[in-house]
């Protein structure tokens, strides 16, 4: 799988997604040709990419809400 370079913008920088993007692009695009080469249809496999981020997506909101939880419990007690 192809490198993927490091960011280059600072966190606040309002360009940082689509650097981000660029960065993937390449190993996205090897990941799916892999699936589709393994049997897969292009489209089932972007649907597949879709949800499993979204599903991490709201796996990591989950844990940040968690979290913030946790620490206003903390300063309760």
């Amino acid at each position: 799988m192809s490198d993927i370079s490091r960011p280059f913008v600072t966190e606040d920088d309002p360009d940082r997604p689509i650097r981000c993007q660029d960065a993937l692009q390449l190993a996205f695009r090897e990941l799916v040709d892999h699936a589709v080469d393994s049997g897969w249809k292009e489209a089932e496999v972007l649907a597949g990419l879709r949800e499993l981020a979204e599903h991490q997506s709201l796996a990591l909101t989950s844990s940040e809400r968690t979290e913030a939880l946790l620490r206003a419990l903390k300063q309760l007690t």
